[in-house]
């Protein structure tokens, strides 16, 4: 089995492409040991012990390493995870945990019902352009809410904690707003 490696904007992350569906809908992230006990997958790469964080994608699995750990020494014990445990079969999520598995609701913020245009603009934008987008560096971006122009977002994967995150956050999804919904006068990471 081949599962191919990309590097992301974040040096601490890398983006694990094994050729298949990973997660056939939504995204899911792990950033303790515990939240990963729910997946064998995610269990046994932080198992490891220089994981600090694990995110499956429609098709990819990216992999956050711990400070000073170099992707020489951990990157070929993450492929062997990886091939065990896709060649096995084995599911993604432990059957007994499926509904112990938390799902963060899609807002955190109650958006005002007179914003609903606005709410719905954002979101289309945030699915059609920018998550697409944001998968590619390995990572994704979920809507929590808007409040007096103010869009409230959450990164995920490679992108939480990358050095570049808060200027791809500025420059480029708070102008992307800003010029489709001029609603929008500024975008913040929660």
């Amino acid at each position: 089995m081949l599962i191919e490696t990309e590097t992301t904007p974040n040096p601490a992350t890398l983006k694990f492409l094994p050729n298949r569906i990973v997660m056939p809908t939504g995204t899911r992230d792990f950033v303790t040991p515990e939240e990963a006990e729910a997946s064998p997958l995610a269990e046994a790469l932080f198992a490891l012990g220089d994981v600090t964080g694990v995110f499956f994608g429609r098709d990819f699995v990216s992999v956050t390493a711990a400070s000073g750990v170099a992707w020489s020494d951990l990157k070929p014990e993450i492929l062997g995870v990886m091939v065990d445990h896709f060649s096995a079969g084995t599911p993604l999520f432990k059957p007994a945990s499926a509904g112990g598995i938390a799902v963060a609701p899609e807002e955190s913020f109650n958006d005002d019902p007179a914003d609903a245009d606005i709410v719905a603009q954002i979101k289309d934008l945030i699915e059609t352009r920018i998550r697409p987008a944001v998968a590619n560096d390995g990572g994704d971006i979920v809507y929590r809410g808007f409040d007096k122009g103010k869009v409230f977002l959450a990164m995920q994967g490679a992108c939480a904690g990358c050095p570049s995150s808060s200027a791809t956050l500025k420059n480029g999804i708070e102008q992307l707003l800003k010029y489709y919904v001029p609603e929008v006068t500024e975008v913040r990471a929660v």
